[in-house]
């Protein structure tokens, strides 16, 4: 048991969630505000569900980011991914006629061998989940125009009754994610396996030692983040009911920057899913509010970007701050 671990488990359990979460919140609290004096129709009920329904797909890829991240590596294929599983699902729908459940099958095990081949071939020859992700995400995004021929496969209400099934406004896809999120969070905070995955992130060798082997472990992360990459590639195929093989392009940045603001380090052995929520919670809150006052795109993606450097800086001074307290 490290300083840092003991010193957190002294402190009571709301404190350890306020020190974590608190900044976010309120990060987020800020921006809602600006933009609600902004404009006259930010604050409102359907602009918080519309941003809720958006981001099912967003917030399933940065929870499968989270738990690479947290084993020290990382995943540039998965918006590549998302677009060949979503390829996949519209071909054997619409040109091979499937029905609706084996089309969800293939779109799975589609997402699930990607995984498999990531982290098998990582973990074989110990080459850099950087290198081995790369080469997939140019292998996906090929595999997803070869399949449609560089077509968009238009499918119709046969996928789009997912994205359309609503409660309380909410849609089941974001229930689906918001459920999701919270099964990682307790598996990572509250389970053998999560404790695990983040000794493995903070010293692999360590764990090793200790008779802990962690390839099996880091292999089923990234089957892990195979399948949600595969279920976020459904529930966006559903919201828009066709497959086109550029979906998902830049998916794996938006990933990455939820993830980074919401805590998790980029060195591994640190994250949070529920940050990671609130990470993308403030990024889309941020990009709905600046195209509702008519920013432009450049401007989005500057602002964007910055927020990005900021959260990391300021994640870094917390940390800082966290070691200098535990000593």
């Amino acid at each position: 048991m490290t300083a840092t671990q003991s010193a957190s488990e002294r402190r009571p359990a709301w404190r350890v969630w306020a020190g974590e979460y608190l900044g976010l919140v309120a990060a987020l609290g800020v921006l809602v505000l600006v933009f609600s004096l902004s404009t006259q129709h930010f604050f409102s009920r359907t602009t918080f569900l519309t941003i809720a329904n958006q981001i099912p797909a967003a917030l399933l890829i940065a929870t499968a980011m989270t738990y690479v991240l947290v084993i020290a590596e990382i995943d540039l294929s998965v918006g590549s991914v998302l677009g060949l599983c979503s390829c996949v699902l519209g071909v054997v729908l619409t040109q091979w006629q499937w029905p609706l459940p084996l089309g969800l099958l293939a779109a799975l095990l589609t997402g699930l061998a990607c995984g498999a081949f990531n982290g098998a071939v990582a973990l074989r020859w110990r080459l850099p989940s950087f290198i081995v992700t790369l080469g997939m995400l140019e292998m996906a995004r090929g595999g997803a125009h070869a399949v449609t021929q560089s077509q968009t496969q238009y499918i119709g209400t046969t996928i789009g009754s997912i994205a359309e099934t609503h409660l309380v406004g909410l849609s089941l896809p974001f229930l689906l994610a918001l459920a999701v999120v919270i099964l990682a969070q307790l598996v990572l905070t509250r389970t053998v396996f999560g404790r695990h995955l983040v000794a493995i992130g903070t010293n692999e060798e360590a764990v090793r030692l200790s008779g802990i082997d962690p390839r099996p472990r880091k292999l089923v992360v990234f089957l892990v983040a195979g399948l949600l990459v595969a279920t976020a590639a459904i529930i966006d195929t559903s919201r828009f009911q066709s497959a086109n093989p550029n979906a998902g392009t830049g998916f794996e940045l938006q990933a990455i920057a939820a993830a980074v603001i919401g805590g998790t380090s980029l060195m591994g052995g640190r994250g949070s899913v529920l940050g990671t929520f609130l990470g993308v919670l403030i990024i889309a809150v941020l990009n709905s509010g600046l195209a509702a006052i008519g920013a432009k795109d450049e401007t989005k993606r500057l602002v964007t970007g910055a927020v990005i450097v900021a959260a990391v800086i300021l994640d870094q001074y917390r940390h800082r701050l966290n070691a200098r307290r535990s000593l």
